[in-house]
């Protein structure tokens, strides 16, 4: 339990991270889209001034006396070469590949840039290394022509970076600023928005923390959001069962207090009365020998109630030793029936065991026992001298069910009326019919009986024999069993 509790955290923090560290991520990812699109936005306005002024220097281009010259005045030639954010470099390259004006080392196109499609015109932009530091050239084809010669002259006009990444700066700063403020604004939305969704849950754990710990009582569902009104469902319907449980554990002492207050009363004044005996100055041995007899009855009475007490609490709360595995239900019944064969004997009390087979189940081998022996005791101590108990197990199967296990005790007592069947299994009740012939009777019997087959998920049932009067214990142990025949 504490492995999981270190494992799941504080509810707030978690519900808090799962929504800020997506939104941070989505972010993120539109912190660098947005950053990235501006950046194209950027290169596309920068590129177009570069065009624009490679453009203007195109139309100072000219033919004169069948030589391609660039009338490039000075003031034009100082706003080409400087700007106020970086420098700008030109070059005129003439019809046949000669320099015309501008700066003559100016890197050349690369033969693999392709066309500008932006531009209705035949420019192409590309980016290189001048004089160390690198700059973004345009390369616009201007046709040039007079009556004597035509054809293509190259302008390019060259801009250092300083603008570019300037503006790539403050876009990454900007964006960085917006998107930051806007996750910061966020998380403290978040923040205030989980402590007041989660504020009904607080209040019920304050609630839970103020309870006294003998109220047992449901809180109210509507206190708590609709998802988590089954949490609240099942821990009502857990604490009406603890209060079933405890109302139960509060019956069985009282019960079992005044079960054995009888045998230990008895068992007092059987002492007492021996003691009294033992003092007098003539002991009449007939006299001692009925007291101790009585003793040690009274005292055999008190250790079959207890030892039903006993058993009748670990299979009400499970807490009998090992688990389920696999049991021949006829092998455990043939020895039960064995071990009270001498019981039955002395009672003059026909004991016969059937069987169709080895039925294997799933049980608890040591509640399983228990069961039987109960069963089977109860049979031989309610049937007359010279009366009938037989055990049965066989296999059962319905259409389209698996093949399940029956045990059947059945004798030929006194019975116990229909009207009476289902309260015999309340502990320390006893059926009138069955009062007169066992008077030492702890009315535990069928209630541990019950109470074992709830355990193993199997039905009890009481019956009437075919024949005669009596009772049929009847155990159905459901699921698939194993039979070997």
């Amino acid at each position: 339990m504490a492995q999981a509790t270190r494992r799941l955290g504080n509810l707030r923090s978690q519900l808090v991270r799962w929504l800020l560290i997506p939104l941070t991520l989505l972010v993120a990812l539109d912190a660098v889209s947005v950053y990235y699109n501006a950046l194209e936005v950027a290169d596309l306005a920068y590129d177009r001034s570069l065009l624009a002024s490679t453009r203007a220097l195109a139309e100072r281009v000219s033919i004169v006396d069948g030589h391609v010259t660039a009338d490039v005045p000075y003031v034009a030639l100082d706003s080409f070469e400087t700007d106020t954010l970086g420098r700008i470099y030109y070059k005129v390259t003439g019809l046949k590949g000669e320099l015309v004006s501008g700066y003559e080392d100016l890197p050349p196109v690369p033969a693999n840039v392709k066309r500008s499609e932006v531009y209705p015109a035949l420019v192409r932009f590309y980016q290189a290394d001048y004089h160390n530091q690198p700059i973004r050239i345009a390369a616009l084809l201007q046709p040039v022509y007079d009556d004597s010669m035509r054809g293509i002259a190259l302008i390019q006009v060259g801009e250092t970076m300083e603008g570019r990444n300037g503006m790539t700066r403050k876009i990454l700063f900007d964006t960085l600023w917006r998107q930051g403020t806007l996750v910061t604004v966020a998380a403290l939305l978040v923040w205030f928005a989980v402590r007041f969704v989660l504020r009904p849950v607080m209040q019920l754990k304050g609630e839970v923390e103020s309870r006294a710990p003998t109220d047992l009582s449901g809180f109210d569902p509507a206190l708590v959001h609709k998802e988590m009104r089954p949490l609240v469902q099942a821990m009502n319907g857990y604490m009406g069962r603890l209060q079933a449980l405890i109302s139960a554990q509060r019956r069985f002492i009282a019960d079992a207090s005044h079960q054995l207050r009888t045998p230990l009363t008895v068992l007092k004044t059987q002492s007492e009365l021996t003691l009294r005996e033992l003092r007098r100055t003539r002991l009449d041995p007939a006299e001692l020998r009925e007291l101790v007899e009585g003793m040690a009855r009274t005292t055999d009475s008190a250790v079959h109630l207890a030892n039903r007490l006993l058993t009748l609490a670990r299979a009400e709360h499970g807490a009998a030793e090992g688990g389920t595995m696999r049991v021949s239900l006829t092998d455990a019944a043939r020895q039960v029936a064995l071990e009270l064969s001498q019981q039955a004997v002395s009672r003059r009390i026909g004991l016969a065991f059937e069987e169709e087979g080895d039925i294997g189940i799933e049980a608890n081998a040591l509640l399983l026992h228990e069961l039987m022996v109960n069963l089977l005791d109860n049979a031989i101590r309610y049937t007359p001298v010279g009366g009938q108990v037989t055990l049965r197990v066989r296999a059962v199967s319905r259409p389209g069910e698996p093949t399940g296990a029956l045990l059947e005790v059945e004798d030929n007592g006194p019975g116990i009326a229909e009207a009476e069947r289902e309260k015999v299994f309340e502990p320390f009740y006893r059926a009138g019919a069955t009062q007169h012939v066992n008077p030492g009777g702890t009315g535990l019997g069928l209630a541990i009986v019950r109470e074992i087959a709830a355990m193993h998920r199997a039905t009890v049932t009481l019956d009437a024999p075919l024949q005669g009067s009596g009772l049929v214990v009847r155990i159905a142990f459901r699921g698939v069993v194993e039979l070997r025949t």
